[in-house]
């Protein structure tokens, strides 16, 4: 019959037991001697392990409190995790305490596919409103390191590829002249970050102008707009910025362009006559929050025009497995899963009473705008709609007919 101890070490290779540095795991390998943790205990001990670590919190080792069993035992660490999870955070003295310094070696490399990757939305889902992106991957994977992405669960993270038939093969696209189309090229990597490189831009740029019924986005975290200020940017291309509070792009965005070079890169290209948006994706949820986003949010009231703004998105933190499997497996620190994990139509994400506040308190901070901006959630519950925005979408076709609409309104109005 086998011992603890071989159980133990099979077990222990079946989760991220070797994650945590020779002191955690020595501890609980002598608390799994003592107590004899079944696998799920075990697993679920070293998951809380590196989430303690990872987010700069008291080791197990430092809380751990010895019980007449191995019940009590899991228990008191699993609610002092449930505890800390179900807070906001805090990220006072957090980059100080637990700065950022992982080195990345980026590789370019050109490929040959069979087809030009252009397809449906990734993550839609027949339970939230989606607006029936078209999504279009001009570049594989990103140069940015932020905490909650899920293009490092996809791609290899340092090596960027770029199609070496791409142009010809956008060039070749043929699409229905009667129909109007939402493209993005964000979902794969950053839009702007790699400017011209391959020849993507001119790519990009040749198929807005030579399909004026597509409203072609770029979608980004960079101030990389060099390009679009050097040359005449058809009015179909919408460039768009994933906006976030200070506090998450310092902490959670790593070498992303800070809030302020973003929004003045929206306004370099508002200036010259671009439609821009903002996109609101991911609202995190920490200490003083709100009120965080809502300066954000009047801080780009205040520098903009509804006039010469498409849109405005919110969406929050959703995750799947691979994802969340993937940041325990990294050596970094970020409090990105201190947060309460729900079902979110077989992902994980806020509560819904948590978005409809998160919600609620964006949307009513952009009233000025409203009625004058095509507001929408991204891939959330449909219910959040009407108590957020006082209407809903019976269909996703028909929430994609009144994006479309919007924005081709906003595109003849510059183009006069």
């Amino acid at each position: 019959m086998e011992n603890y101890k071989e159980k133990f070490e099979r077990d222990s290779q079946r989760c991220h037991f070797t994650r945590l540095d020779d002191k955690t795991q020595d501890f609980l390998r002598h608390k799994a001697y003592h107590y004899r943790f079944s696998f799920q205990e075990l697993k679920q001990l070293v998951d809380m392990s590196i989430d303690f670590e990872m987010w700069h919190e008291k080791s197990v080792y430092e809380i751990w409190a010895d019980k007449e069993n191995r019940k009590q035992a899991f228990a008191h660490i699993k609610q002092i995790w449930e505890a800390l999870k179900n807070k906001p955070k805090s990220y006072a003295n957090f980059e100080k305490e637990a700065p950022y310094n992982f080195s990345r070696k980026i590789h370019f490399a050109e490929f040959e596919k069979e087809e030009l990757g252009l397809g449906s939305c990734p993550v839609a889902s027949p339970k939230t409103r989606c607006c029936n992106l078209m999504t279009l991957d001009a570049v594989e994977s990103c140069g940015f390191d932020c905490s909650y992405c899920s293009i490092q669960s996809f791609y290899n993270e340092n090596k960027i590829g770029f199609d070496k038939n791409f142009a010809q093969k956008l060039k070749n696209l043929k699409l229905d002249p009667n129909k109007n189309y939402h493209i993005g090229t964000g979902q794969s990597s950053d839009s702007l970050l790699w400017g011209n490189k391959a020849g993507i831009m001119d790519a990009l740029f040749d198929f807005a102008r030579e399909n004026p019924n597509v409203i072609l986005e770029f979608k980004s975290k960079s101030d990389n707009i060099k390009y679009l200020l050097d040359h005449d940017v058809p009015k179909n291309i919408l460039c768009t910025w994933s906006i976030n509070t200070p506090t998450i792009i310092k902490n959670e965005e790593h070498l992303s362009a800070s809030l302020e070079n973003r929004i003045k890169s929206a306004r370099a290209l508002a200036d010259k006559g671009v439609l821009v948006g903002f996109h609101f994706h991911p609202i995190v949820v920490y200490e003083n929050y709100l009120n965080e986003y809502r300066e954000t949010i009047e801080t780009i009231t205040s520098q903009f025009s509804h006039q010469e703004v498409a849109l405005v998105s919110f969406g929050t933190l959703t995750f799947i497995k691979p994802v969340i499997k993937k940041l325990r497996n990294r050596d970094f620190k970020s409090k990105i899963l201190q947060m309460p994990l729900v079902d979110a139509s077989g992902k994980f994400s806020y509560p819904l009473e948590t978005k409809l506040e998160m919600f609620q308190n964006a949307y009513q901070a952009f009233a000025p705008w409203h009625q004058k901006v095509y507001f929408y959630l991204c891939m959330e519950d449909q219910s959040l709609w009407k108590p957020v925005f006082g209407y809903e979408y019976e269909s996703n076709d028909e929430m994609e007919h009144d994006m479309v609409t919007s924005y081709n309104n906003k595109v003849a109005k510059l183009a006069r």
